[in-house]
């Protein structure tokens, strides 16, 4: 059986996995891939279709007070200018003054971490006595300069310059030997002499001082392309709530408490994307902006309602309870229009990263769109001045759940992978890979196989029994090679049951047998019974 640890496994394990069985490929791959960017193959594909269906139908389909909104990627531009991100959408930048790459200052530290020559230098240090000073490891580092640290960092002070670094280490006698902190004492300590300060994780060369990027990609708009067409590629896919909010008022019978919710493309050009589909520069983003009356008490219940419904929604497709967990942001750290923000963390396999996030926008956006735009965002709330409350005339405030298709996708993928041991065609214990998918996300539900492909009576029934679940869910038809080695392509794409047409069938009952992806247990079952199970299994 599969250990059930919550251990994610290697990224490299899952992106080797996405490229072999055809669920995510580097975009433009046939000329060398395009940075940030991925293309979700015939599987990945399903599987996030899956994903949206699961979250719309649970976040709209089955609640009262949330309708939908599709709202366009490219949007007027003073959208941008109201909500704050033409003059404050940006993150610090680095860049190498020898290679050229650009990096996230307040991420290169936690990037070096992950890098060659970083991982290399922790092999020198732990060949080393604890109890040795810096100092002593100095013959350990030239040597490892003029190999290692040629190929992978050299433009790394320590290999430009080793006689002016390791001199300097000499007068560090009561340092102890610690790779980070060394490499940290290079950045700021050995500036004057050797020329560095943040080193680059691409090639150890000092960089430039951090300046703000803008991460929107602008675009122009019109015939003339000129400087007053200027649009952007929208950054969230909240500003539509928020510019439609009236007009769903005005149209859609709703009454605060309500939520409006979409799923949509957003881009951002982010410095350094990074870990896959983690962090890229075109993602989908699955939000709900969520309006309610003013009120801190109110705005405490419902932000506690949400956190707890979607961490619910998240073990319901699949993701164990124990992989995620609440990071508050402390006051220092909110948003200067956030009132309060919790992040659902989730154990990926890059470490525990915002999954997730819930956030109380206050009335910012609705009021920055009614000063921009000259527009009332205010709502009247018939019930409170009939209860004789005030104020019954007031903008709403917001509690916004803001999660991410594709992080959603790499988090059910982590915590799907699985090993175990089952016996092989031959009887003997086998590694097995396989994704252990809700059957809600999984991309196919079923998978039918004759027996053997040589018998027309058994493919006859077999393909009848196939069409006629592929009438009502995403099935597979596999006839070709063994029946265990059919099983294990199966298991390995995640499919959670497979259904096998043999002789007993035609020749006894009628029986089929149905086995199931995770116990790999096979009970006979009638055509009939497999239907009704499936229904109780996929709904």
């Amino acid at each position: 059986m599969a250990s059930e640890t919550a251990t994610p496994p290697p990224m490299e394990t899952l992106i080797a996995l996405c490229k072999r069985r055809g669920f995510v490929f580097p975009s433009s791959d046939i000329y060398g891939g395009y940075n940030g960017f991925f293309d979700y193959g015939p599987l990945g594909a399903e599987v996030k279709k899956n994903i949206k269906e699961a979250w719309w139908r649970d976040m709209v389909h089955r609640r009262d007070d949330v309708v939908g909104l599709d709202s366009s990627i490219i949007m007027h531009p003073r959208i941008w200018e109201a909500s704050g991100h033409v003059g404050g959408f940006s993150d610090p930048m680095q860049m190498c003054r020898h290679c050229k790459k650009l990096w996230r200052a307040d991420q290169v530290w936690e990037i070096l971490e992950d890098t060659d020559w970083i991982q290399s230098l922790r092999e020198v240090f732990v060949g080393i006595p604890e109890s040795q000073n810096i100092a002593a490891s100095s013959r350990a580092l030239l040597d490892w300069s003029k190999k290692v640290g040629k190929k992978k960092a050299p433009n790394l002070a320590l290999v430009r310059n080793p006689e002016v670094t390791l001199s300097w280490l000499a007068e560090k006698q009561s340092d102890k030997v610690n790779v980070i902190e060394f490499i940290e004492r290079l950045a700021t300590e050995q500036f004057a002499a050797t020329g560095l300060q943040t080193p680059c994780p691409a090639c150890g060369g000092d960089m430039t001082a951090p300046r703000d990027f803008n991460l929107m990609f602008e675009t122009k708009v019109g015939a003339t392309a000129s400087d007053d067409d200027v649009a952007y590629l929208r950054p969230e896919t909240a500003q539509g709530i928020f510019v439609n909010y009236k007009n769903i008022v005005d149209t859609g019978r709703v009454k605060v408490p309500f939520g409006i919710a979409q799923i949509g493309k957003a881009f951002r050009n982010e410095i350094t994307p990074r870990n896959f589909v983690f962090r890229s520069r075109e993602f989908e983003q699955m939000e709900m902006e969520f309006f309610i009356e003013p009120g801190e008490e109110n705005r405490e219940t419902w932000y506690r309602y949400w956190l707890d419904w979607c961490t619910d929604w998240l073990v319901s497709i699949g993701i164990p309870r124990e992989m995620i967990s609440e990071d508050i942001h402390p006051q220092e750290k909110l948003s200067h229009y956030s009132k309060g923000t919790t992040d659902l963390m989730f154990q990926f396999p890059h470490g525990v990263q915002e999954l997730w996030g819930i956030a109380c926008r206050g009335c910012f956006d609705l009021s920055q769109h009614q000063e921009f735009s000259g527009k009332s965002m205010e709502y009247f709330d018939q019930e409170r001045k009939e209860r004789g409350e005030e104020p019954f005339k007031y903008v709403p405030h917001v509690v916004e759940p803001a999660l991410g298709v594709d992080r959603t996708f790499l988090a059910v993928l982590t915590a799907a992978y699985a090993e175990d041991e089952i016996p092989n065609d031959k009887g003997k214990p086998e590694t097995r890979n396989f994704l252990k998918f809700h059957p809600r996300i999984a991309p196919f539900k079923a998978a039918v196989f004759p027996l053997v492909k040589n018998k027309p009576e058994l493919v006859e029934r077999a393909r009848a029994l196939y069409e006629r679940l592929q009438s009502r869910w995403n099935v597979f038809w596999d006839a070709s090679g063994a029946i265990g080695r059919r099983y294990r392509r199966q298991d390995e794409i995640g499919t959670p049951f497979g259904i096998t047409v043999d002789f007993d069938t035609i020749e006894k009952d009628g029986s089929v047998t149905l086995r199931d992806r995770d116990t790999t247990e096979q009970v006979r079952m009638s055509e009939d019974e497999v239907v009704t199970f499936l229904e109780e299994k996929l709904g």
